[in-house]
Order: structure tokens, then sequence, then C-alpha cells
């Protein structure tokens, strides 16, 4: 295709790299940490070795995704997302290719200080992390397009990402940091919710098999419902609980915002869920504040 855009190629790679998916990948890193300064294990390199690993291989994956679905015949001119780079030929799939594998690279040397101070198992996880970036549309078994992307995005922005930034300052994973990292995987879950559920149609059409084009759009919106309640009702148990402080239902303070995205999930379709999908990242990172929040003042001013 002819570039008709006139972007600067940094312009392209910022573009590419879909900045505004980054908060699905702050968020677990700022509860993970935070779980750990409320268990007096923080430690602020490891941290932020963790923030700009986990913000790589994002970036990472965006690449693999943008060059690995145009390769597969997943993006097309009828395209309802954000402007893949590759598809619009403003950048060449080699040129995507190294951009993806600079970043992970990039992430890898992240992982290698977190584990000279924490231990090999964090080089196991940012293993699996890449691998898991590049298999999602590309490989052999491209399991996004097997409607396993829930289940993936689910162990590794929740679980990994929480419980991995945890022990990269522990040395140890603990309860609340376990705990912690359901409700962010969650959260992130239905991020990728609302993303298959506006492609749906050229999903069905392209040979993608989603959740969302398994069992349908009103599945898939009931899907979206059923994981912000559950990653809300998971911290009010907590809450209440000897699990963890009160101080965590902080993050309660962003549910308001849920009711204008329920309803857009709901109601609306195609091209206007991209607000809906930002939106959606938006809370992911304010509802991770709060409860990081939470944690910090659980220490400061125990209830």
């Amino acid at each position: 295709m002819t570039n008709t855009f006139k972007l600067t190629k940094t312009q392209a790679w910022i573009l590419a790299a879909r900045p505004k998916t980054l908060p699905a990948a702050a968020a677990p890193v700022i509860v993970g940490s935070a779980a750990a300064f409320a268990e007096q294990m923080f430690k602020p390199g490891p941290a932020l070795a963790a923030l700009a690993g986990a913000l790589l291989l994002q970036i990472g994956a965006n690449y693999a995704n943008d060059v690995f679905d145009y390769q597969k015949g997943a993006d097309s001119g009828e395209r309802l997302g954000p402007l893949r780079l590759t598809q619009a030929g403003i950048l060449s799939p080699r040129e995507v290719k190294t951009g993806m594998w600079v970043s992970f690279t990039l992430a890898a040397a992240c992982g290698v200080y977190m584990a000279l101070v924490s231990g090999w198992v964090i080089i196991l996880i940012g293993l699996l992390a890449i691998l898991a970036a590049i298999a999602y549309t590309g490989g052999p078994f491209p399991y996004g397009y097997k409607g396993l992307g829930e289940i993936f995005v689910f162990l590794f922005f929740g679980l990994a990402a929480v419980c991995g930034t945890y022990y990269a300052q522990a040395g140890s994973i603990s309860q609340l940091a376990l705990l912690s990292s359901l409700p962010m995987g969650f959260l992130i879950v239905a991020i990728l919710v609302v993303n298959n559920l506006r492609d749906v149609e050229s999903d069905r059409a392209s040979g993608k098999h989603t959740l969302a084009v398994r069992y349908g759009a009103n599945w898939a919106k009931q899907e979206y419902v059923v994981m912000l309640i559950l990653a809300y009702l998971v911290v009010f148990l907590m809450g209440i609980s000897d699990l963890a402080s009160p101080w965590v239902v902080l993050c309660w303070l962003s549910l308001p915002f849920i009711f204008s995205l329920t309803s857009a999930v709901l109601n609306q379709s195609g091209r206007i869920l991209n607000k809906t999908l930002a939106g959606t990242g938006q809370l992911t990172l304010m509802f991770a504040l709060l409860y990081a929040l939470g944690l910090v003042l659980s220490v400061l001013i125990p209830l």
C-alpha cells in the first residue's frame, strides 16, 4: 500500500508502539511495588527496572501484533482499530520485526538486572513473557487466534506482572502479592475483551477465532461486565477480611467511571469502541494507583 500518511519515522514508531496500551503494562507493576512497600520489601532499583521492562515488553508485543497480524491477513483496509503501520505501508515488516527484537532485548536487559538482585526466576518469567508476546499472533500456534487470549493475558498481565514485580524486590511471593494480581488480571482482560468486541466481524472474516467470535458479541459484552465485577469484588473481600488492609478499598473510588464504559460496551459497536478501549485502560491505571495508595496508607496510617 502506498504511504499516504505524512508521518516522520519517529512519529511512526511512536504510533506503532500504541502509547494508549501502556497503562495496562504499568498498572500491575505499580500494584506489585506497592505490595512490596506494604510488606517492607520495596526496593526502588528493581521496581524501576520492572516498570521499564514491562513497558518495553508491551511495546515489543505491539510491534509483534502489528507485523504478524499483517502477515496473517488479519489487518485490512477496513480495520476499525488504530492504524497498523505495517498494513499501511509506513513501516516494512523487516523494520517492525527489528523494532520488536530491540524492545525485547532492552526488556531482557532489565530482567538481567532484576535477576542479579533477586535470582534466576526473574529470567524465566521474562523469557516466558517474551515468548507469550510473540506467540500471541506469531509462530505456528498463535494463541490469540485460538480463543486463548484471555487466559494468557490474565496469567502474564495479572499473575506474572504483579508477582514478578514483587519477587524482583522481595525474592519471594507473598499472599498479598498473589491476591493483588487478581483484580489487575481481570481489568486487563477487560481491555482485551473490548478490543475483540470491536473487531468481532473483521476477526471472523480473517479466521481469528477469539472468544468474541466463537460465542458472539453478546457473550463478549457479558464477559466485560463480569471482569469488572470480579476486579472490584476481589478487593472488597480482601478489605473486609484479614487478607489486606481496609485501605485497599480506596480503589472503589474509581467505580463511577465504569458505568459509562459498561454502557458503551453494551450499546455500541465498531470503531466507536476505540474510545471505550482507551477508557478501560485509563480505568485500569486509576484503579491500580488508588489500590497502591491504599497499600501505602496501610503502612503510614494502619487501621
